[in-house]
């Protein structure tokens, strides 16, 4: 029959019989692997130096004043401060400093720079929330603070280290903050203090300097030119009522005296001649009167609608003085008249005629009469005389209200812009001052240590047990690897021999019955020394790792003490 290749042939299915026979085949790949690891894990583990954690936690205490009352000049979150009082305290600064307080590392700082110390230190502090309100991004009301390191006392002492630090730090940084905030703010209020000053400086100096011609008084100038015109109007009817007045007392006057230099000249017919005079009054006096009379009425009614300024005004005022001269004219025409009529009539020789007692009296009244009427018209001269002193000095103070009134659009602009600039500045200003006071309130009660800080809640922790490594995970997990090696050799062994084991190989390989089999004859000297060298090598084996895995634990705790 032609031979087989043995690689095309495919392998037959083991049973529990043949894992039984690999195992006992290749114990030796098997288990010197898994006594190789166990020892190498053994000694690591416990050669390895402990590490020891210690852990101290700190609380965060709220505000103790109501914020709706104080409020806080930190706007910063916990969770935030936190972040970055951790980059501070764990600067390369900081670390040097505690490194060198403590005495750290001392055999990491021999093999490697201090850079590298430090990045281990780093990774050996560890900052955990302990509890979170209202959900991610909020206040962190507690936080654990953690070292480890291979001793535990000096754990506990740099771990307290640690948490001092990030009181103080907190402490510091929030009064740094409100004093940072309190000098800006005081900066601020400053520079809008002067800007305000400034401002109202310059206003004050445009309200002097325009008095009577601002926006805001207005107002206050139209009513004053109102009294002012009312004053005029008033002004005008008391001169025309005073020149009524004079001119009746003038024609009284002269009618007097008429009758007067009649009765010294005919006292019997002196009835006659002053009936004559009286009827001889001057229709153009009386056409003057009228003329003026008109005027100052129409004068009225306009001033009481126009300025002094309207063209119509104007025109008016100048129709009346000319009026106001024609009758004065007149009058002094008539008196003029009068005078000479009454000398013409005195130059004629006097017929002695006895004068009556009554007639007399009359005389005497006459005189009497007359003196009066002068005295009258001495005091109405001097009355309007006054009135058209004030009429003038009431004109002028019309024009300059006017003149105030006219001017006030040219500088309406400026003087509004100039108002909104201090409106804009006072509220600024009042706005930092509120500012800052409440700054300064945060400041003090930052003082008193009302505010939100942070206190110790539970003190480093001495730790009693360490927390690297963990030994029998790490036997277990070395002595399980060294199996699975030794198996895995086991297998790949098995898989690269191809040789005939037993029986039921030959049957599945070779398809032939077998009719029986002759045992494997060796020398039995041969194979009692072989089997005694394997139990001797396995033995030494045994105990060399039980020693040396003993030393590793007998050192471990040597050296602990």
């Amino acid at each position: 029959m032609q031979p087989t290749e043995s690689f095309n042939v495919p392998r037959r299915t083991l049973d529990v019989e043949d894992y039984i026979d690999i195992v006992r085949r290749h114990k030796g790949w098997i288990f010197g692997p898994f006594l190789l690891t166990l020892v190498a894990s053994v000694v690591g583990v416990y050669l390895w130096p402990d590490t020891y954690i210690s852990q101290g936690a700190i609380k965060v205490t709220p505000q103790q004043v109501p914020q709706s009352m104080v409020p806080t000049a930190v706007n910063q979150l916990m969770t935030d401060r936190i972040n970055s009082m951790e980059q501070t305290i764990l600067s390369r600064t900081v670390l040097t400093t505690i490194i060198n307080t403590f005495g750290l590392y001392q055999r990491e700082r021999s093999r490697k720079p201090l850079e590298d110390v430090i990045d281990d230190m780093k990774r050996a502090i560890q900052i955990l929330p302990v509890a979170t309100v209202g959900g991610p991004g909020r206040e962190v009301p507690a936080f654990a603070v953690q070292f480890s390191y291979e001793d535990r006392y000096t754990a506990q002492r740099v771990t307290q280290d640690l948490i001092s630090r990030f009181i103080d730090q907190n402490q510091r940084d929030r009064g740094n903050t409100v004093f940072q905030t309190s000098q800006f703010l005081k900066d601020q209020v400053d520079q809008a203090k002067k800007e305000l000053d400034d401002i109202e400086s310059k206003l004050t100096a445009f309200s002097i300097e325009n008095n009577g011609r601002l926006p805001d008084q207005v107002n206050s100038n139209m009513a004053q030119l109102q009294s002012l015109q009312m004053n005029v109007t008033a002004l005008d009817n008391s001169i025309s009522r005073a020149q009524e007045t004079k001119m009746q007392l003038q024609t009284e006057l002269r009618i007097t005296k008429e009758r007067l230099a009649a009765l010294q000249k005919d006292p019997v017919d002196n009835t006659t001649v002053i009936t004559q005079q009286q009827q001889q009054k001057s229709e153009r006096l009386a056409e003057a009167d009228r003329e003026i009379q008109g005027l100052e009425q129409t004068l009225t009614t306009f001033r009481q609608h126009y300025t002094d300024k309207n063209p119509d005004v104007q025109a008016v005022v100048g129709r009346l003085d000319a009026a106001r001269k024609r009758r004065e004219e007149i009058a002094k025409d008539e008196s003029a008249l009068a005078l000479a009529s009454a000398g013409a009539a005195l130059k004629k020789e006097p017929v002695p005629v006895r004068v009556s007692p009554a007639t007399q009296r009359e005389m005497r009244d006459l005189e009497n009469n007359i003196q009066r009427i002068q005295s009258s018209l001495e005091a109405k001269d001097l009355e309007i005389e006054g009135a058209n002193k004030d009429l003038k000095r009431t004109d002028e103070s019309v024009r300059a209200y006017q003149g105030r009134l006219e001017s006030v659009p040219l500088g309406a602009r400026q003087y509004g812009d100039m108002v909104r600039d201090r409106e804009v500045a006072k509220d600024k200003y009042l706005g930092l001052q509120l500012n800052y006071s409440k700054a300064l309130l945060a400041a003090d009660m930052e003082g008193r240590k009302q505010g939100e800080t942070l206190e110790l809640l539970d003190g480093a922790s001495l730790p009693q047990t360490q927390s690297e490594p963990k030994r029998p995970m790490v036997i277990s997990f070395g002595a399980a690897l060294g199996l699975l090696l030794g198996i895995v050799i086991a297998g790949a062994r098995e898989i690269k021999d191809t040789s005939l084991k037993n029986l039921k190989d030959v049957r599945a390989y070779t398809q032939m019955a077998i009719l029986g089999s002759v045992p494997l004859l060796e020398n039995d000297f041969v194979v009692r020394r072989r089997k005694r060298m394997a139990w001797l090598g396995w033995t030494t084996s045994a105990l060399a790792a039980a020693v040396i895995m003993a030393g590793s634990v007998v050192y471990y705790y040597i050296s602990k003490r």
